[in-house]
């Protein structure tokens, strides 16, 4: 059977688990296995990333140079998915002796969400991705009718699909190769977290790592692997293929 490798997109989303029983210390925003990410650790990304990418100064607006806009700064649950789906692919690497099928250039990850390439949640997402570029996915998934109903209402949110299409009118345009690979990816991820025990603070939840999305731009999750325990009410958000997201499935 023919195998893909995934390339993971250049943006990080919310997320999607619950914590239980005992794995519940206080400081602690997420256990992969035995392993800890404090919310110290998470302080510290987030502190890292203001301090290299302070707001511009304040001037004078003209119509010929609009005001530089403010950097977006990633959230405390955004800093949490990248940190927990390192250690998963650290983890499953070691494991089953993946490699890196590709490097990710830090400043293609900077230029996509708007960051200096020097700042450290930059760097820790340009080596998530080279990581998951290893992992083995298998075949292309088709998306299921309730999928497809979700991808259409996902691309209204997002701006990307008319709001009077119906899922018929967009399911030849929207059920392509590019979202098959998308579901193809998250699937095999997941699985790959479920394996390593990943449970995740209240706070954070619902936590979803975005594999596929319509853009930088946009928070609405399309195509997502959910971190943790699944909160009740299936599947994330799906993307179109006409949407422009920042990274695609390649042949490893």
């Amino acid at each position: 059977m023919r195998a893909r490798r995934l390339l993971a997109v250049a943006s990080v989303a919310v997320g999607l688990v619950a914590l239980s029983g005992c794995r519940s210390e206080p400081g602690v925003a997420a256990y992969v296995g035995d392993h800890r990410i404090t919310e110290d650790a998470v302080t510290e990304v987030i502190d890292d990333a203001r301090e290299k990418n302070p707001a511009p100064a304040e001037t004078a607006e003209t119509p010929q140079m609009p005001a530089a806009p403010a950097p977006r700064l990633p959230g405390r649950s955004e800093v949490v998915s990248v940190l927990v789906l390192t250690e998963v692919c650290d983890r499953i690497s070691a494991a089953e002796g993946y490699q890196p099928q590709r490097e990710v250039d830090p400043a293609q990850i900077a230029q996509g969400i708007g960051l200096s390439p020097d700042t450290g949640y930059v760097r820790q997402t340009a080596e998530l991705y080279d990581c998951l570029s290893g992992i083995p996915v298998g075949e292309p998934v088709a998306p299921t009718e309730q999928e497809l109903a979700e991808l259409v209402a996902a691309g209204k949110r997002a701006g990307a699909v008319p709001a009077d299409v119906t899922v018929e009118q967009a399911a030849s345009q929207l059920d392509g190769e590019q979202l098959r690979f998308a579901l193809a990816n998250r699937n095999s991820l997941a699985q790959a977290v479920e394996a390593y025990d990943v449970t995740v603070n209240p706070r954070y939840r619902p936590l979803v790592f975005p594999v596929l999305s319509f853009s930088a731009e946009t928070p609405i999750v399309a195509v997502g692997v959910p971190l943790g325990e699944p909160a009740s009410g299936a599947v994330s958000d799906i993307s179109t293929p006409k949407s422009q997201p920042t990274a695609a499935p390649t042949d490893g």
